[in-house]
């Protein structure tokens, strides 16, 4: 685990966000203080429409906070412009969605290689890495295959491969073994924890998988808006 002091690579200072609905506004994230470091692995619960989505949405500025700060890699999302929020996205960020989000006219490899070629890294280099990844979800076979050809199950590791490409600092994921059966669930994990073991990445994973709350290193829970950090017994803290 990293210092207590070191700088964190991702921060949340007193964030709120709120949607109008009709003449009302509703509150879903009230006064978020949040600090994630490299290396950590960090498992955030919560029921159905209790803001996890939405604050990953922040994280990852997608979308900004009605008030307060978000800051990744020390920079203030909120003084970014569009543009420069979505290269911090390109660069610096590996986002697994729910809804997978591949794109349909693009093969298997070509969707994971697509993070390499974005930042520049393309031909052999690009082609070696995606099917190295391909190969690790189990899905080596499928490379010249489009999404529509593929499970659920199998778009979902697809998903996960293209995430880690580019082996961003920074992983967030949305229920990203919903999809998967427990066997490949757990090699999906397995590749997960060994980027975070590096000490040069952070992930932040919603889920409700019990196997993801043993693994990380501190477990978060979304309750009236607000981030609670829920105790953990020493053997899980020293499990990774």
């Amino acid at each position: 685990m990293p210092p207590p002091d070191s700088v964190p690579l991702v921060e949340l200072r007193d964030v709120t966000k709120a949607y109008a609905e009709g003449d009302t506004v509703r509150e879903v994230l009230s006064g978020v203080r949040l600090a994630l470091h490299r290396g950590e692995f960090v498992v955030l619960l919560g029921r159905s429409g209790s803001g996890k989505s939405t604050l990953l949405n922040l994280i990852s500025g997608i979308d900004l906070p009605s008030q307060g700060e978000v800051r990744v890699d020390g920079r203030d999302l909120g003084r970014l412009n569009e543009r420069e929020r979505t290269l911090l996205r390109r660069e610096r960020i590996g986002f697994i969605f729910q809804a997978f989000n591949l794109l349909p006219t693009l093969t298997v490899e070509e969707n994971v290689r697509l993070p390499l070629e974005l930042n520049g890294h393309g031909g052999a280099e690009a082609s070696a890495r995606a099917r190295v990844l391909l190969e690790q979800v189990g899905l080596g076979n499928r490379a010249n295959s489009f999404p529509d050809r593929l499970s659920g199950g199998e778009q979902q590791r697809v998903a996960v491969a293209r995430a880690l490409a580019h082996e961003p600092p920074l992983l967030l994921a949305d229920e990203p073994t919903g999809n998967l059966d427990e066997a490949t669930g757990r090699q999906v994990l397995d590749l997960l924890e060994a980027l975070t073991r590096k000490g040069n990445t952070c992930a932040l994973v919603v889920t409700h998988e019990p196997g993801l709350v043993a693994r990380a290193h501190r477990v978060l829970t979304m309750e009236g808006g607000r981030l609670v950090e829920v105790p953990q017994a020493p053997a899980r803290k020293e499990a990774l």
